[in-house]
């Protein structure tokens, strides 16, 4: 085949000491910052952009090719040891990574995330290499209505299946949504719910949301209960990082299923990776109640860490794809790589395979090589990361506050963020309270922005009539998942209630 002689010679042109000493050092780096919370794989692509200036176009991208994924590896460690994403795609691998921290497998956790980072990357990658037309051809099926009824889906089904309270999930949401709904309407230019602040034109920061609700909710929920609740016996995370076989056995669906979720979500501007990494975990979820796994939610699943931390490398494996064939950026990474490549005078479309095919090959080469190196790098150093752990508790949550609060203010360097930031941590408080769940806010917040744009564009276009937002295939098949996904979700839950019900009665009995 064609693209497997031209992959070997990428191969051939990455596989030099000087381009391999910038793969390497790129993993370091993107890791590094991607471990800091409320920084990510965005942000490591960001602030090493620069570093690249003095670099020829195929060194800066071997280098961008370790950043890339070095970031996406990054993210998951800080949000399984200190509930802390770095980036809101890792946001899904926090719930049941760090419920294992706490339990002391945090060693088998960031491995399991390791494992899964690097199947999900590798076979993501291959596709992009193989199977480039026919992703071209599934994102140019989608438009403004095919947009819309993918928000409404991951909405829905996100909020009925990670709450076990359809009610708390919806609450959830509309929390989400009115925080998206903070700052200048794209579409109409109006100003809505800034209260007269400029700073609150652009919105709210997904980065203040994200590490307000998930690591200063969790501080603020840990020290009103400090008293009350006994500190956990710390287990030293030592021993190997390896997981064992039986570990592998269990998680190795979950890493294909993760994968599976991830694939098509790149080639398509749906927000990222949060999407698929939340219906991967919430699929997790589903078939946990199933099989009656009680460590899914009480010390900590496996499967929850292995199919959504997959699910979020494989989809910026196709991102990655939809940039260089496309000119497309799928997530805010992908985005800032349109930079670096206009830099070098280059913009991504299929043209930049004709004119530069020698740096496009050689750049997915190195995203091959980058993976291979993460995966070693990140397995051997899981048990030093697990260390953190062993850091006293009231160290431990002031440091996660202290690098929350300079995270945040790192990136605008604005007061009002901080006081944003307190705010949402006192919501992130009460919600953990009243056992509501996090994550359909936090993709209302991701998504939402989006939802509202498509729906006016497809209504734009039909001059209002709303029929056009059931008049494909494509939606017409969304929408009827999507009923039958709610359907049955309530069904369970109503037969959980009544079951309960009946046991409590026969126990007064």
């Amino acid at each position: 085949m064609e693209q497997l002689n031209l992959l070997l010679e990428g191969f051939s042109n990455a596989l030099t000491p000087m381009n391999l000493l910038w793969v390497l050092l790129g993993a370091l780096l993107g890791t590094a910052v991607g471990v800091l919370p409320g920084l990510g794989s965005a942000m490591a692509v960001a602030l090493l952009l620069p570093i690249t200036f003095s670099l020829d176009p195929t060194a800066a991208f071997i280098m961008f090719a370790g950043v890339y994924y070095g970031g996406l590896f990054g993210d998951s460690t800080s949000g399984i040891l200190l509930n802390t994403p770095g980036n809101s795609s890792a946001i899904a691998s926090t719930f049941e990574g760090h419920r294992m921290a706490r339990s002391g497998l945090a060693a088998k956790a960031l491995a399991t995330a390791a494992m899964g980072a690097f199947i999900g990357g590798l076979l993501a990658t291959t596709v992009v290499v193989f199977f480039a037309p026919t992703l071209v051809k599934l994102a140019t099926a989608f438009g403004p209505a095919e947009y819309f009824a993918l928000a409404v889906f991951a909405f829905l089904a996100i909020s009925s299946v990670v709450s076990d309270s359809i009610v708390k999930g919806l609450v959830a949401l509309g929390i989400g949504l009115v925080l998206a709904m903070v700052g200048v309407d794209g579409p109409s230019g109006t100003i809505r719910y800034t209260l007269g602040l400029p700073q609150l034109f652009d919105g709210i920061s997904i980065v203040v949301i994200t590490v307000g609700l998930l690591a200063l909710g969790e501080v603020l929920h840990i020290a009103s209960r400090i008293h009350r609740d006994p500190e956990a016996v710390k287990i030293k995370p030592s021993g190997r990082p390896r997981l064992h076989r039986h570990d592998i056995k269990k998680a190795l669906p979950a890493w294909l299923r993760g994968t599976a979720f991830g694939l098509p979500f790149g080639i398509i501007p749906a927000g990222g990776s949060e999407v698929p990494t939340f219906l991967a975990y919430g699929t997790e979820k589903r078939l946990a109640k199933r099989r009656g796994d009680i460590e899914f939610g009480q010390i900590g699943s496996i499967r929850g860490v292995a199919a959504p931390e997959a699910a979020g490398n494989a989809t910026a494996g196709t991102a990655m794809g939809a940039l260089l064939a496309l000119g497309l950026p799928t997530s805010a990474t992908a985005a800032i790589m349109i930079a670096a490549f206009q830099q070098y005078g280059m913009q991504p479309g299929p043209l930049l395979f004709e004119r530069s095919g020698p740096m496009v090959w050689t750049l997915l080469a190195s995203l091959f090589i980058g993976l291979v190196i993460l995966l070693v790098m990140n397995m051997q150093f899981a048990v030093l990361w697990a260390k953190l752990l062993l850091v006293p508790r009231h160290y431990l949550y002031a440091g996660i506050t202290v690098l929350s609060v300079l995270g945040v203010y790192a990136i605008s360097a604005a007061l009002l963020d901080l006081w944003i930031l307190l705010g949402v941590g006192l919501v992130g408080f009460v919600m953990r309270r009243y056992e509501i769940p996090l994550a359909p806010v936090l993709i209302a917040v991701i998504l939402g922005p989006l939802a509202e744009t498509e729906l006016r564009r497809a209504l734009t276009v039909s001059e209002g009539d709303a029929g056009i937002l059931v008049s494909s295939g494509i939606t017409i098949t969304l929408y009827s998942i999507l009923a039958l996904t709610l359907a049955f979700t309530a069904y369970k839950h109503v037969r959980a209630s009544k079951k309960a019900k009946e046991d409590a009665e026969l126990i007064n009995a």
